[in-house]
Protein backbone atom coordinates (compact mmCIF):
# COMPACT_ATOMS: atom_id res chain seq x y z
CA UNK A 1 0.00 0.00 0.00
CA UNK A 2 1.16 3.61 -1.10
CA UNK A 3 2.17 5.42 1.70
CA UNK A 4 0.63 9.26 1.70
CA UNK A 5 3.09 10.86 4.54
CA UNK A 6 5.42 9.99 7.43
CA UNK A 7 3.71 7.22 9.66
CA UNK A 8 -0.08 7.71 7.46
CA UNK A 9 -1.28 5.11 5.06
CA UNK A 10 -4.04 5.27 2.75
CA UNK A 11 -5.85 2.41 4.92
CA UNK A 12 -5.18 4.79 7.95
CA UNK A 13 -6.21 7.65 6.27
CA UNK A 14 -9.54 5.86 5.35
CA UNK A 15 -9.88 4.81 8.53
CA UNK A 16 -10.07 8.30 10.09
CA UNK A 17 -12.52 9.81 8.01
CA UNK A 18 -14.55 7.09 8.50
CA UNK A 19 -14.20 7.55 12.25
CA UNK A 20 -15.13 11.21 11.49
CA UNK A 21 -17.97 10.40 9.74
CA UNK A 22 -19.32 8.08 12.32
CA UNK A 23 -18.90 10.65 14.87
CA UNK A 24 -20.66 13.32 12.90
CA UNK A 25 -23.52 10.87 12.16
CA UNK A 26 -24.05 9.65 15.88
CA UNK A 27 -23.75 13.78 17.10
CA UNK A 28 -26.80 14.54 14.70
CA UNK A 29 -28.91 11.37 15.77
CA UNK A 30 -28.43 12.41 18.85
CA UNK A 31 -29.09 16.06 18.44
CA UNK A 32 -32.23 15.07 16.98
CA UNK A 33 -32.99 12.68 19.95
CA UNK A 34 -32.89 9.49 17.82
CA UNK A 35 -29.63 8.72 19.50
CA UNK A 36 -29.12 8.46 23.90
CA UNK A 37 -26.37 10.38 24.70
CA UNK A 38 -24.21 8.55 27.62
CA UNK A 39 -24.11 11.87 30.43
CA UNK A 40 -22.23 12.07 33.59
CA UNK A 41 -22.89 15.15 35.22
CA UNK A 42 -20.50 14.76 38.13
CA UNK A 43 -18.29 14.60 35.21
CA UNK A 44 -19.17 17.47 33.46
CA UNK A 45 -19.01 19.50 37.31
CA UNK A 46 -15.26 18.97 36.92
CA UNK A 47 -14.81 19.94 33.29
CA UNK A 48 -16.71 23.56 33.83
CA UNK A 49 -14.52 23.71 36.93
CA UNK A 50 -11.41 23.23 34.65
CA UNK A 51 -12.29 25.50 31.89
CA UNK A 52 -12.90 28.03 34.78
CA UNK A 53 -9.79 27.48 36.26
CA UNK A 54 -8.09 27.80 33.08
CA UNK A 55 -9.80 31.19 32.15
CA UNK A 56 -8.99 32.69 35.51
CA UNK A 57 -5.67 31.25 35.58
CA UNK A 58 -5.08 32.97 31.78
CA UNK A 59 -6.13 36.36 33.26
CA UNK A 60 -3.93 36.47 36.12
CA UNK A 61 -0.79 35.69 34.48
CA UNK A 62 -1.98 37.84 31.34
CA UNK A 63 -2.75 40.63 34.11
CA UNK A 64 1.01 39.93 36.00
CA UNK A 65 2.72 40.25 32.47
CA UNK A 66 1.14 43.78 32.01
CA UNK A 67 1.92 44.81 35.69
CA UNK A 68 5.88 43.29 35.02
CA UNK A 69 5.76 45.70 31.46
CA UNK A 70 4.66 48.76 33.75
CA UNK A 71 7.10 47.55 36.07
CA UNK A 72 9.96 48.06 33.47
CA UNK A 73 8.18 51.00 31.66
CA UNK A 74 8.53 52.84 35.08
CA UNK A 75 12.17 51.57 35.62
CA UNK A 76 12.57 53.54 32.35
CA UNK A 77 11.06 56.35 33.32
CA UNK A 78 12.87 56.68 36.48
CA UNK A 79 16.16 56.16 34.93
CA UNK A 80 15.32 58.77 32.34
CA UNK A 81 14.32 61.54 35.39
CA UNK A 82 17.24 60.83 37.57
CA UNK A 83 19.65 60.62 34.56
CA UNK A 84 18.14 64.16 33.96
CA UNK A 85 19.06 65.56 37.47
CA UNK A 86 23.01 64.22 37.15
CA UNK A 87 23.17 65.57 33.93
CA UNK A 88 21.87 69.44 35.27
CA UNK A 89 23.80 69.62 38.33
CA UNK A 90 26.42 71.71 37.63
CA UNK A 91 29.56 71.44 39.93
CA UNK A 92 29.97 75.62 40.14
CA UNK A 93 26.64 76.42 40.89
CA UNK A 94 28.05 77.73 44.50
CA UNK A 95 31.15 79.24 42.92
CA UNK A 96 35.35 78.00 43.02
CA UNK A 97 35.87 78.22 46.84
CA UNK A 98 37.63 75.05 48.07
CA UNK A 99 34.79 74.75 50.91
CA UNK A 100 32.29 74.65 48.10
CA UNK A 101 34.27 72.53 46.20
CA UNK A 102 34.43 69.98 48.66
CA UNK A 103 31.10 70.14 49.46
CA UNK A 104 29.56 69.67 45.75
CA UNK A 105 31.87 67.04 45.66
CA UNK A 106 30.72 65.00 48.32
CA UNK A 107 26.89 66.01 47.24
CA UNK A 108 27.66 64.85 43.48
CA UNK A 109 29.24 61.27 45.04
CA UNK A 110 26.17 60.28 47.35
CA UNK A 111 23.52 61.29 44.04
CA UNK A 112 25.58 59.12 41.64
CA UNK A 113 25.54 56.29 44.24
CA UNK A 114 21.88 56.96 44.89
CA UNK A 115 21.06 56.80 41.01
CA UNK A 116 23.09 53.78 40.90
CA UNK A 117 21.18 51.99 44.18
CA UNK A 118 17.61 53.03 42.34
CA UNK A 119 18.65 51.59 39.19
CA UNK A 120 19.81 48.43 41.14
CA UNK A 121 16.05 47.93 43.13
CA UNK A 122 14.53 48.54 39.53
CA UNK A 123 15.69 45.55 38.39
CA UNK A 124 16.11 43.24 40.94
CA UNK A 125 12.24 44.27 41.50
CA UNK A 126 11.50 43.42 38.30
CA UNK A 127 13.81 39.70 37.84
CA UNK A 128 12.37 38.59 41.84
CA UNK A 129 8.38 39.02 40.45
CA UNK A 130 9.69 37.34 36.86
CA UNK A 131 11.53 34.46 38.50
CA UNK A 132 9.69 33.61 41.94
CA UNK A 133 5.87 35.05 40.74
CA UNK A 134 5.47 34.75 36.81
CA UNK A 135 7.60 31.51 36.29
CA UNK A 136 5.78 29.40 38.81
CA UNK A 137 2.25 30.46 36.95
CA UNK A 138 3.58 29.71 33.72
CA UNK A 139 4.31 26.51 35.07
CA UNK A 140 1.01 25.76 36.39
CA UNK A 141 -0.65 26.75 33.29
CA UNK A 142 1.66 24.94 31.00
CA UNK A 143 -0.50 21.55 32.30
CA UNK A 144 -3.70 23.11 30.52
CA UNK A 145 -3.31 22.69 26.91
CA UNK A 146 -2.07 19.02 27.34
CA UNK A 147 -5.04 18.10 29.46
CA UNK A 148 -7.34 20.25 27.62
CA UNK A 149 -6.36 18.07 24.42
CA UNK A 150 -7.24 14.80 26.63
CA UNK A 151 -10.52 16.18 27.59
CA UNK A 152 -11.22 16.19 23.93
CA UNK A 153 -9.98 13.20 23.10
CA UNK A 154 -12.69 11.67 26.14
CA UNK A 155 -15.59 13.49 24.10
CA UNK A 156 -14.67 11.83 20.90
CA UNK A 157 -14.18 8.56 22.51
CA UNK A 158 -16.77 8.66 24.26
CA UNK A 159 -19.15 9.61 20.71
CA UNK A 160 -17.35 6.37 19.69
CA UNK A 161 -18.29 4.47 22.42
CA UNK A 162 -22.09 5.35 21.88
CA UNK A 163 -21.68 5.15 18.22
CA UNK A 164 -20.54 1.33 18.69
CA UNK A 165 -23.40 0.70 21.64
CA UNK A 166 -26.14 1.80 19.17
CA UNK A 167 -24.44 0.04 16.44
CA UNK A 168 -24.21 -3.25 18.41
CA UNK A 169 -28.28 -2.91 19.66
CA UNK A 170 -29.24 -2.62 16.06
CA UNK A 171 -27.84 -5.41 15.33
CA UNK A 172 -29.25 -7.12 17.97
CA UNK A 173 -32.88 -6.31 17.46
CA UNK A 174 -32.99 -6.53 14.06
CA UNK A 175 -35.11 -9.14 12.06
CA UNK A 176 -31.88 -11.10 10.65
CA UNK A 177 -29.41 -11.78 12.77
CA UNK A 178 -25.46 -12.25 11.53
CA UNK A 179 -24.27 -13.49 14.33
CA UNK A 180 -20.70 -12.44 12.60
CA UNK A 181 -21.61 -9.22 12.67
CA UNK A 182 -22.95 -9.02 16.34
CA UNK A 183 -19.60 -11.11 17.66
CA UNK A 184 -17.42 -7.67 15.51
CA UNK A 185 -19.84 -5.16 16.44
CA UNK A 186 -19.76 -6.54 20.57
CA UNK A 187 -16.02 -6.26 19.73
CA UNK A 188 -15.58 -3.19 18.61
CA UNK A 189 -17.97 -1.88 21.52
CA UNK A 190 -16.19 -3.38 24.02
CA UNK A 191 -12.64 -1.35 22.74
CA UNK A 192 -14.33 1.76 22.41
CA UNK A 193 -15.71 1.20 26.24
CA UNK A 194 -12.65 0.08 27.43
CA UNK A 195 -10.78 3.14 25.29
CA UNK A 196 -13.23 5.66 26.87
CA UNK A 197 -13.46 4.10 30.08
CA UNK A 198 -9.40 4.21 30.55
CA UNK A 199 -9.27 8.41 29.58
CA UNK A 200 -12.44 8.88 31.80
CA UNK A 201 -11.09 7.64 34.92
CA UNK A 202 -7.44 9.65 34.50
CA UNK A 203 -9.15 12.35 34.18
CA UNK A 204 -11.69 11.97 37.35
CA UNK A 205 -8.58 11.62 38.81
CA UNK A 206 -6.65 14.49 38.04
CA UNK A 207 -9.11 17.12 37.38
CA UNK A 208 -9.79 17.30 41.07
CA UNK A 209 -6.79 17.39 42.17
CA UNK A 210 -5.57 20.60 39.69
CA UNK A 211 -8.76 22.14 40.90
CA UNK A 212 -7.70 22.00 44.53
CA UNK A 213 -3.76 23.22 43.53
CA UNK A 214 -5.26 26.68 42.48
CA UNK A 215 -5.30 27.60 45.88
CA UNK A 216 -1.69 27.13 46.20
CA UNK A 217 -0.84 28.38 43.61
CA UNK A 218 -2.43 31.89 43.86
CA UNK A 219 -1.24 31.83 47.34
CA UNK A 220 2.55 31.40 46.28
CA UNK A 221 2.18 34.00 43.67
CA UNK A 222 0.47 36.81 45.10
CA UNK A 223 2.61 36.12 48.71
CA UNK A 224 5.56 36.57 46.36
CA UNK A 225 4.27 39.39 44.74
CA UNK A 226 3.27 41.49 47.94
CA UNK A 227 6.59 40.45 49.54
CA UNK A 228 8.73 41.95 46.97
CA UNK A 229 6.85 44.69 46.45
CA UNK A 230 7.24 45.47 50.24
CA UNK A 231 11.00 45.26 50.26
CA UNK A 232 10.89 47.50 46.81
CA UNK A 233 9.15 50.17 48.34
CA UNK A 234 10.86 50.02 51.84
CA UNK A 235 14.00 50.51 49.95
CA UNK A 236 13.16 52.77 47.48
CA UNK A 237 11.42 55.06 50.47
CA UNK A 238 15.63 54.90 51.80
CA UNK A 239 16.60 56.14 48.74
CA UNK A 240 14.17 58.53 48.32
CA UNK A 241 15.02 60.12 51.63
CA UNK A 242 18.65 60.25 51.21
CA UNK A 243 18.02 62.05 47.17
CA UNK A 244 15.35 65.04 49.42
CA UNK A 245 18.44 64.93 51.76
CA UNK A 246 20.76 65.80 48.51
CA UNK A 247 18.22 68.58 47.54
CA UNK A 248 18.22 69.73 51.18
CA UNK A 249 22.10 69.77 51.27
CA UNK A 250 22.36 71.44 48.14
CA UNK A 251 19.51 74.13 48.82
CA UNK A 252 21.60 74.73 52.21
CA UNK A 253 25.01 75.42 50.45
CA UNK A 254 23.34 78.15 47.77
CA UNK A 255 21.65 80.17 50.70
CA UNK A 256 24.50 79.70 52.80
CA UNK A 257 26.66 81.18 49.76
CA UNK A 258 23.71 84.05 49.36
CA UNK A 259 23.97 85.15 52.50
CA UNK A 260 27.84 85.21 52.43
CA UNK A 261 27.37 87.37 49.17
CA UNK A 262 25.31 89.55 50.26
CA UNK A 263 27.49 90.23 53.72
CA UNK A 264 30.10 90.98 52.09
CA UNK A 265 28.55 93.55 50.11
CA UNK A 266 27.42 95.01 52.98
CA UNK A 267 30.51 94.91 54.57
CA UNK A 268 32.57 96.76 51.62
CA UNK A 269 29.75 99.59 51.60
CA UNK A 270 29.95 100.30 55.13
CA UNK A 271 33.90 100.16 55.09
CA UNK A 272 33.36 102.72 52.27
CA UNK A 273 31.15 104.65 54.18
CA UNK A 274 33.85 104.97 57.18
CA UNK A 275 36.65 105.73 54.79
CA UNK A 276 34.90 108.72 53.91
CA UNK A 277 34.23 109.38 57.20
CA UNK A 278 37.46 109.31 58.12
CA UNK A 279 38.72 110.96 55.27
CA UNK A 280 36.48 113.94 56.38
CA UNK A 281 36.71 114.11 59.74
CA UNK A 282 39.31 114.54 62.28
CA UNK A 283 40.79 111.68 63.79
CA UNK A 284 39.35 111.09 67.69
CA UNK A 285 41.52 112.10 70.47
CA UNK A 286 41.36 108.84 71.72
CA UNK A 287 39.84 105.20 70.88
CA UNK A 288 37.85 102.61 73.11
CA UNK A 289 37.73 98.73 71.72
CA UNK A 290 35.38 96.36 73.67
CA UNK A 291 36.38 92.92 73.74
CA UNK A 292 34.78 91.66 70.45
CA UNK A 293 37.00 94.05 68.23
CA UNK A 294 40.12 92.71 69.64
CA UNK A 295 41.87 90.00 68.60
CA UNK A 296 40.98 86.51 69.05
CA UNK A 297 41.82 85.57 72.70
CA UNK A 298 43.83 82.66 73.12
CA UNK A 299 42.78 79.25 73.25
CA UNK A 300 40.29 79.28 70.46
CA UNK A 301 40.77 77.91 67.26
CA UNK A 302 38.85 80.69 65.20
CA UNK A 303 34.98 82.93 65.23
CA UNK A 304 31.89 82.35 63.44
CA UNK A 305 28.65 84.01 62.92
CA UNK A 306 25.52 82.67 63.07
CA UNK A 307 23.57 82.66 59.74
CA UNK A 308 20.52 80.78 60.44
CA UNK A 309 18.84 80.62 63.73
CA UNK A 310 19.04 77.03 65.92
CA UNK A 311 17.52 75.83 68.72
CA UNK A 312 19.18 73.64 70.90
CA UNK A 313 17.63 70.10 71.25
CA UNK A 314 20.03 68.74 74.05
CA UNK A 315 21.46 69.98 77.04
CA UNK A 316 25.07 69.76 75.30
CA UNK A 317 24.13 71.89 72.49
CA UNK A 318 24.61 76.09 72.17
CA UNK A 319 21.20 77.74 70.86
CA UNK A 320 21.80 79.97 68.24
CA UNK A 321 20.25 83.60 67.15
CA UNK A 322 21.44 84.95 63.63
CA UNK A 323 23.86 87.45 64.16
CA UNK A 324 25.45 85.60 67.01
CA UNK A 325 28.99 85.60 67.30
CA UNK A 326 30.96 82.07 68.63
CA UNK A 327 34.46 81.41 69.44
CA UNK A 328 35.38 78.09 68.37
CA UNK A 329 37.26 75.55 70.66
CA UNK A 330 38.75 72.37 70.30
CA UNK A 331 36.95 69.24 71.44
CA UNK A 332 38.92 67.82 74.72
CA UNK A 333 38.48 64.27 72.68
CA UNK A 334 38.38 65.21 68.61
CA UNK A 335 36.65 61.29 68.37
CA UNK A 336 33.82 62.92 70.32
CA UNK A 337 33.52 65.03 67.49
CA UNK A 338 30.52 64.44 64.68
CA UNK A 339 30.82 65.32 60.87
CA UNK A 340 29.16 68.72 60.91
CA UNK A 341 29.75 69.89 64.17
CA UNK A 342 31.44 72.74 66.27
CA UNK A 343 32.47 72.96 69.77
CA UNK A 344 32.21 76.62 71.14
CA UNK A 345 30.68 79.11 73.80
CA UNK A 346 29.14 82.85 72.15
CA UNK A 347 31.46 85.57 72.14
CA UNK A 348 29.52 87.90 74.67
CA UNK A 349 29.35 85.28 76.93
CA UNK A 350 33.12 84.89 77.21
CA UNK A 351 34.01 88.47 77.13
CA UNK A 352 31.43 88.78 79.97
CA UNK A 353 32.35 86.06 82.24
CA UNK A 354 35.69 84.83 80.69
CA UNK A 355 34.99 81.66 81.31
CA UNK A 356 33.53 78.62 78.86
CA UNK A 357 31.34 76.93 81.37
CA UNK A 358 28.44 77.95 78.90
CA UNK A 359 30.46 75.86 75.68
CA UNK A 360 28.42 73.59 73.06
CA UNK A 361 28.14 71.99 70.53
CA UNK A 362 26.40 73.61 67.53
CA UNK A 363 25.55 72.38 63.14
CA UNK A 364 29.06 74.12 61.89
CA UNK A 365 26.15 74.72 58.61
CA UNK A 366 24.52 77.31 60.75
CA UNK A 367 27.24 79.07 60.72
CA UNK A 368 29.48 81.14 58.30
CA UNK A 369 33.17 81.95 59.53
CA UNK A 370 34.60 85.17 59.94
Amino acid sequence: MAELGKGVTAGKLALNVQKRLNRAQEKVLQKLGKADETRDSAFEELVANFNKQMTEGSKVQRDLKAYLAAVKAMHDASRRLQDCLADMYEPDWFGKEELDAQVEEMIEKELDNNLEDTDTLWMEYHQNLTDKSLLGLDTYLAQFPEIKARLAKRDRKLVDFDSARHHFASLQKGKKKDEAKIAKAEEELGRAQRIFEELNVELQDELPVLWDSRVGVYVDTFHSLAGHEEKFHREMSKLSHNLNDIMTKLEEQRQLKKDATAATKKGGAKSEEANHSQASSPAPKSSVTNGADAELPPGFLYKVKAVHEYTATDNDELELKVGDAVLVLAFDNPEEQDDGWLLGVKEAHWFLKKDISAKGVFPENFTQKV
